[in-house]
C-alpha cells in the first residue's frame, strides 16, 4: 500500500512513524512533511489550501490511500474531491466537517439530535449585542469563535472584562480572522475534561483509547489557550460506568446520525467531553485526530495502524478489534517561547540523539526544519516528547527526563502533563 500522508507537524509524524511499522505500507509520503518526518518518509512540497493539487499530486503519486491529519483541508472539501476522482480517502466530506469548522453548525447539531452539550446564550456578529449579553450573565461563560481558529478561538472568561475583551479582540480587531466573525456564548460547564476519539468506516465506529490535553500555556492550566502544550491516556482514565455512558448519551446517538446520513461520516471523529455531575457533555468535535493527542494514542498502539485504515477504506472496520498496550503514555510539547503569541524561529536543537536513545521515548517532530543533521526550529510548537510506562507515573519521568536532554533557545515547555491525574493517585512529581 503506498500512503500520503497530509499535513506537517507532530501529529502526522507519529502516523507516519506508525505508518513505516505497517506489513502494508511499501511507500510513504508526507505533504508537506517537517525537518523530523524527512528521516522516516518522502517530504513532498504542496500548498494545502489548494485543494485540486492535492488531488493532483495524489494522482501523480499513485497513492493507494490518503490519510488527513489537519482540519483545513477537510473543511475545504478535499474529501469531496477525493471522492469525485475515485482516490481513497481517510476524512470526511466538507459536510461533516462543519462538525469542526462551525462552532454553530456543532451545537445545533447536538441540540437537534438530543445530545448534552452546554446550554446558549446567544450567537451574536454585532459586538454592541455581544457586550450588552455579557453584562447580564453571571460568571464564568464561555465565550467560542464559530469557525477554526487554530485552538485559540475559546475562552472561560472568569469575569465581565475578560469576556468583553475576548469580544473586542474576536469581532473588532478580527484577531481570529474570519474564523472570529461570529461568536457563540455559552454556559460554562464544570468537570473534568476529556478526549474520546472514533474511526468510522461510514457504518461501523471503533473506540481508540481515551485521552486527556492541557490546552492552556503555563503550568496550573495558567494563560491562555493553545493548540495543545501535551497529553497523555493511561489505563484507568475513565471507570467501566462512564465509559458506557459516552457511548450510549454521546457517540452511539451521533454516530447513528452522521452514518445513516445519504453522505456518511469517514475518518476520525473527535469527542471533546466534560464529565459533569450530570454525566458526559459534548464541549467540541474535531473532524480528525487531536494534536497533541495522536501522540499519546499512537504510543500505545499494540496494532497495524496500516491494516485498519485499509478495512476503514473498504468499510470493513467492524471486523477489526484494536488492542493497545496496557499502562500509560504522555506527550510533552516543546514550544518556542512567546508561543501561542509571537515567537522567533529558525533555533538550533540540540539534545534530540540523547533524548531518543531513553528507552520508552519518542520524540515527534512538529514544527522543525531539517539541514543536513542539524534541526532548527520553524513553528510555534516545535517537538513532542513522548514517554510510555506501565503507569502515568513512569510514563512521566521518561518523558520529563527526555525533554531535559534537549535544548533551543528560548524553549518553552509545561512541567504539569498529567501531573493531576498523577496527584489523585497519590504519585509524586517527576
Amino acid at each position: 500500500m503506498r500512503v500520503l500522508v497530509i499535513g506537517g507537524g507532530g501529529r502526522e509524524h507519529a502516523l507516519v512513524s506508525k505508518l513505516r511499522q505497517s506489513r502494508l505500507a511499501s511507500k510513504i509520503w508526507c505533504a508537506p512533511g517537517n525537518g523530523g518526518i524527512s528521516q522516516q518518509a518522502e517530504c513532498v512540497p504542496v500548498n494545502l489550501a489548494d485543494i485540486p493539487a492535492v488531488a493532483d499530486l495524489a494522482e501523480t503519486l499513485r497513492a493507494d490511500l490518503t490519510v488527513v491529519g489537519p482540519e483545513q483541508p477537510l473543511v475545504d472539501g478535499i474529501a469531496d474531491e477525493f471522492d469525485r476522482r475515485g482516490l481513497r480517502i481517510i476524512g470526511p466530506t466538507r459536510k461533516w466537517a462543519q462538525l469542526e469548522g462551525s462552532k454553530v453548525f456543532a451545537k445545533e447539531f447536538l441540540n437537534h439530535h438530543g445530545i448534552p452539550t452546554a446550554s446558549v446564550h446567544g450567537i451574536y456578529t454585532s459586538t454592541q449585542d455581544a457586550i450588552q449579553k455579557l453584562k447580564s450573565l453571571d460568571y464564568p461563560v464561555v465565550l467560542k469563535a464559530d469557525g477554526l481558529c487554530g485552538g485559540k478561538g475559546v475562552l472561560v472568561a472568569r469575569s465581565y472584562s475578560e469576556a468583553s475583551d475576548f469580544v473586542d479582540r474576536a469581532l473588532e480587531k478580527r484577531e481570529f480572522g474570519d474564523g472570529g466573525g461570529k461568536l457563540l456564548i455559552e454556559e460554562a460547564l464544570q468537570g473534568k475534561e476529556l478526549s474520546f476519539i472514533v474511526l468510522s468506516d461510514g457504518r461501523d465506529f471503533v473506540p481508540l483509547v481515551p485521552t486527556r490535553d492541557h490546552k492552556r500555556a503555563f503550568d496550573g492550566d495558567l494563560g491562555p489557550n493553545t493548540g495543545g502544550m501535551g497529553a497523555y491516556s493511561c489505563d484507568g482514565i475513565i471507570s467501566t460506568a462512564t465509559e458506557a455512558q459516552i457511548r450510549e448519551r454521546v457517540v452511539e446517538p451521533t454516530m447513528k446520525a452522521i452514518t445513516t446520513d445519504a453522505n456518511p461520516y469517514r475518518g476520525f471523529l473527535y469527542f471533546g467531553l466534560m464529565l459533569t455531575s450530570a454525566g458526559p457533555k459534548v464541549l467540541e468535535f474535531n473532524c480528525r485526530l487531536g494534536d497533541p493527542e495522536t501522540q499519546a494514542i499512537v504510543a500505545r498502539m499494540d496494532f497495524d495502524l496500516g491494516e485498519v485504515l485499509e478495512a476503514l477504506a473498504e468499510g470493513k472496520l467492524g471486523t477489526r478489534d484494536l488492542k493497545w498496550m496496557p499502562g500509560a503514555s504522555v506527550c510533552v510539547v516543546m514550544a518556542s517561547g512567546g508561543y501561542p503569541g509571537k515567537y522567533v524561529s529558525g533555533k538550533e536543537i540540540r539534545g534530540l540523539e540523547k533524548a531518543e536513545a531513553i528507552g520508552g521515548v519518542a520524540v515527534y517532530h512538529a514544527g522543525t526544519r531539517r539541514e543536513g543533521s542539524v534541526y532548527y526550529t520553524c513553528s510555534g510548537r516545535v517537538l513532542g516528547v513522548t514517554g510510555v510506562g506501565d503507569s502515568l507515573d513512569s510514563a512521566r519521568r521518561r518523558a520529563y527526563d527526555a525533554v531535559r536532554q534537549i535544548q533551543f533557545s528560548d524553549c518553552h515547555y509545561r512541567r504539569d502533563i498529567g501531573l493531576g491525574e498523577c496527584r489523585a493517585a497519590n504519585i509524586g512529581e517527576a
